[in-house]
């Protein structure tokens, strides 16, 4: 074929380092080797969110669009983002002895942040 590279083929050399596993231990290996390279997205997930996910967190709470937002931006403001939008209005509602939803349209009007904030920063978890 015209204007295509030929891939020389090294496949004998390559696979020396593998060439005398059983058929349970390369799949042993595959599993290894898929693990390392997906545990720094789980660590990513685990530590990292974005707006956008904490408004569909709180959507799927039952909280609308208009609602979520200013409870997000109240999180991010806070320095409470990686606690999730979520887990900090379930904290509150908990904490408060009140409904989830109650407990959000509350941080709308602007109560429980110092409480807030002092759960997830304060040391309890």
């Amino acid at each position: 074929m015209k204007g295509y590279l030929k891939r020389e083929d090294d496949f004998t050399t390559r696979r020396v380092h593998i060439a005398d596993l059983s058929d349970a231990e390369l799949k042993e290996r595959f599993w290894q080797l898929a693990e390392e390279a997906v545990a720094p997205l789980l660590d990513m997930a685990k530590t990292h969110t974005t707006p956008s996910v904490e408004r569909s967190v709180l959507l799927r709470m039952g909280f609308s669009s208009i609602e979520a937002q200013p409870i997000v931006n109240g999180v991010m403001e806070r320095g409470l983002m990686g606690k999730g939008a979520g887990h900090v209005v379930y904290r509150i509602a908990k904490e408060k002895n009140i409904s989830v939803r109650q407990a959000g349209l509350e941080m709308i009007d602007g109560k429980h942040w110092d409480d807030a904030v002092e759960i997830f920063k304060g040391g309890q978890k």
